[in-house]
């Protein structure tokens, strides 16, 4: 389902485009799969359009993890410079922008994220980010529960799994929200002026 509209008071999130995360080496993806150099420029235009129109904009970085015990070991070294932390640069963050640290895989469970979004009266998200199968799945299944209407802009987002992008954006997201494109998104947001 294409992204029918934008509710009045709609945030755009952005998911752990930090440069730890941004900066690994990439596979080659198939054409359905976006390259991360992609989904930063599309999240940036996003992020531009949001803030022009006084919609606030969400920035998540990651920097810790919980510590239950999983079968893939963490890939997060034990001395972690904090530039690894840090949003990359290609995103224009603003002064408006709402910053969050998770210490978790989604946006919510570690973080004031909701009651933030609540406070400005927010009904709909706009998700971007890495990983598809992960961190924006998992922020987008919180955000469902707590009530939001969710969005994906699919081709601002990545995955290192090429098969996991597509589970996420066939079988996960259309239960739990609209998918669109940046294109179309930045289209809706502009047929509200």
């Amino acid at each position: 389902m294409t992204v029918s509209s934008l509710d009045p008071h709609t945030a755009l999130v952005v998911v752990d485009l930090q440069n730890g995360i941004v900066n690994r080496p990439q596979q080659s993806r198939t054409e359905d799969v976006p390259l991360i150099a992609e989904v930063v420029s599309r999240s940036k235009a996003l992020a531009d359009a949001f803030r022009e129109r006084g919609l606030p904009v969400v920035l998540v970085n990651v920097a810790g993890a919980p510590s239950g015990r999983n079968e893939t070991p963490r890939r997060l070294p034990a001395d972690v410079p904090a530039e690894y932390f840090a949003l990359v640069d290609g995103l224009n963050t603003s002064e408006e922008d709402i910053l969050v640290t998770k210490r978790s895989i989604g946006a919510f469970a570690t973080t004031d994220l909701d009651a933030i979004l609540r406070d400005r009266g927010v009904t709909q998200l706009v998700l971007t980010g890495i990983a598809t199968s992960i961190g924006v799945e998992s922020t987008a299944r919180n955000a469902y529960d707590l009530g939001y209407n969710v969005a994906f802009a699919v081709d601002a987002m990545t995955d290192l799994n090429d098969g996991a992008h597509a589970h996420a954006v066939s079988a996960v997201f259309p239960r739990i929200g609209e998918s669109g494109t940046t294109e179309e998104i930045l289209a809706l947001l502009a047929g509200r002026e």
